[in-house]
């Protein structure tokens, strides 16, 4: 008997040894952590826009083999995968067409959903061609709006989640802060990037209260993309591309496997 309480002992050691080594927030521990399908919702910041390599049925949608969902995939071995992230959702639009994968043997979740609702592209928009003053203007009616109506909604799709996949981790993941502070940099104000950074704040402590409500997990990539915001020199985001608007302000390739993947990988 008190042999086998110093096996399992020594077991034990070993195997807290061997989780030390490999560490884990690793990939492979979240490998691990996870079993049955995975499925990636949300909106354009989950499916790829601006990563590039679109997966010619998605359409509109814009689905990227860059994504940091299809990079999570090809990394691991959920039994199922289903990728219905699309460009433009709001949390509407997942609850209206994304959900269908979801079940009882569902594993793992990630979303990305809230920056549309709040009026992200009109925010970006109005503060690339108007004044500081207008800019900031607009800005505070998304904030007002994250704080009054927002959360209502972000707790439909989050109870909508739970209810369809009972068994699964459920990781919402937010949104980087745009601009690096404090730099010489050719576009809008110093005014308006500190106003745009703020707001970005805002929605992720909006996003991340709900989510934890619901007790999912936060992926925060404002750490993981710091030194790779606008105006840093090294970004992961698209500035305005006049050629294809839509891409302006999201992530490149090396945003979504450098910034959101690790994120995913922390909190799955």
């Amino acid at each position: 008997m008190r042999r086998s309480r110093i096996a399992v002992f020594v077991s034990s050691i070993l195997l807290a040894a061997g989780a030390a080594l490999t560490g884990a927030g690793s990939a492979q521990g979240a490998q691990l952590a996870v079993s049955g399908g995975y499925v990636a919702l949300g909106d354009s910041y989950s499916s790829g826009v601006g990563a590039g390599s679109y997966v010619s049925s998605s359409g509109d949608c814009k689905r990227s083999t860059k994504a940091f969902p299809y990079l999570w995939n090809a990394a691991h071995t959920p039994t199922s995968f289903s990728f219905t992230a699309c460009s433009g959702a709001r949390t509407g639009d997942v609850l209206a067409g994304q959900l269908a994968p979801l079940n009882s043997s569902t594993g793992l979740v990630s979303i990305t959903v809230g920056g549309n609702d709040a009026g992200f592209a009109d925010v970006m928009t109005t503060c690339v061609t108007s004044s500081d003053s207008t800019c900031v203007s607009r800005i505070n009616t998304a904030r007002a709006y994250v704080d009054s109506t927002l959360p209502g909604k972000l707790d439909s799709v989050y109870s909508a989640i739970r209810s369809k996949a009972p068994a699964a981790r459920v990781v919402v993941i937010g949104y980087p802060r745009f601009y690096k502070l404090g730099t010489t940099c050719l576009g809008l104000s110093e005014t308006k990037r500190t106003a745009i950074n703020n707001a970005s704040d805002h929605l992720n402590t909006a996003i991340a209260q709900r989510a934890a409500a619901h007790g999912f997990a936060f992926g925060d990539v404002r750490t993981t993309f710091t030194g790779h915001e606008l105006c840093s020199g090294s970004s992961w985001l698209h500035s305005v591309n006049w050629l294809n608007i839509g891409e302006s302000y999201h992530p490149t390739a090396s945003g979504q496997s450098g910034g959101y993947l690790p994120a995913l990988n922390s909190a799955a």
